[in-house]
């Protein structure tokens, strides 16, 4: 029988007589490393990024919304203000009675205070001419009206034709507005007119067109402007247009209040 060692030196003389050299050993095979599953992310962190696409989604809807309210705001605008001719270069106006000194002297007797009413020939004041005792000159209304500026007081120096005080009738005012004359073909006499008062946003007042000017405003100057140096540069004019009140909205209008007007085209 043989043992072992017997077998062991058989088993090295095999592999030496095939080879010439004694085998090698084989290495183990190492296993590829498996990868770790992701980690899967914090409902917190996922609950942010959907806030942040939902915020995003309202933003967008946001601006849409205005986008589209500007445009339809910028059309009813564009709509509504083709029917009409606006300005707010206008005034609450009158026909002024202006109440002048006759001589040159002391003014006396004075009633011309702010707010009185006066009539046609109606004498407020005298001028009197030289000494105390000397001749004077009375001083009269030249027409129907209320005294809504009083430039004199008693015993004041006067000369002749200086502006003592301004009247108006309150019954008969009006108002001129002043319209570009590239928008004057749309006003016609006739037209209906919405006004709004500065002094009384939002009280509805209306009038009527009554008159338009046969020339421009700067015609009536008393100094009309001219061009003599050869540069000349086209200044878009204006022209007067007059609106008596049909409805007052029951608030006191008096002359110099600025208002804006809507005149209806027709």
């Amino acid at each position: 029988m043989k043992g072992p060692a017997n077998t062991a030196n058989a088993a090295t003389k095999e592999a030496t007589h095939l080879n010439g050299n004694a085998p090698k050993a084989t290495e183990p095979e190492v296993a590829a490393p498996v990868p770790e599953p992701a980690p899967e992310p914090a409902p917190e962190a996922s609950a942010k990024k959907k806030m942040k696409r939902s915020t995003r989604r309202a933003l967008t809807m946001i601006v849409i919304i205005a986008v589209l309210a500007a445009l339809g705001g910028g059309g009813a605008y564009y709509m509504y203000s083709r029917n009409f001719v606006s300005t707010d270069n206008a005034q609450v106006d009158g026909d002024k009675v202006d109440i002048n000194a006759p001589a040159t002297g002391t003014l006396v007797d004075w009633q011309g205070t702010q707010g009185n009413s006066v009539t046609t020939d109606q004498v407020i004041g005298r001028v009197a001419v030289g000494s105390s005792n000397g001749a004077q000159m009375t001083i009269k209304s030249p027409g129907n009206g209320t005294i809504a500026v009083n430039d004199a007081v008693e015993g004041q120096w006067v000369t002749a034709g200086t502006e003592l005080a301004t009247a108006y009738d309150f019954n008969k005012i009006y108002v001129t507005a002043r319209v570009d004359e590239t928008d004057i073909g749309g006003v016609h006499l006739g037209a209906p007119v919405d006004i709004s008062v500065d002094a009384y946003s939002g009280t509805p007042i209306t009038g009527v067109v009554t008159d338009i000017q046969g020339a421009a405003a700067n015609e009536f100057s008393l100094f009309p402007e001219s061009n003599s140096t050869g540069n000349f540069q086209k200044v878009t004019q204006v022209i007067g247009v007059r609106v008596s009140f049909t409805n007052t909205g029951g608030v006191p209008l008096v002359p110099g209040m600025n208002v804006t007007v809507h005149i209806h085209k027709q």
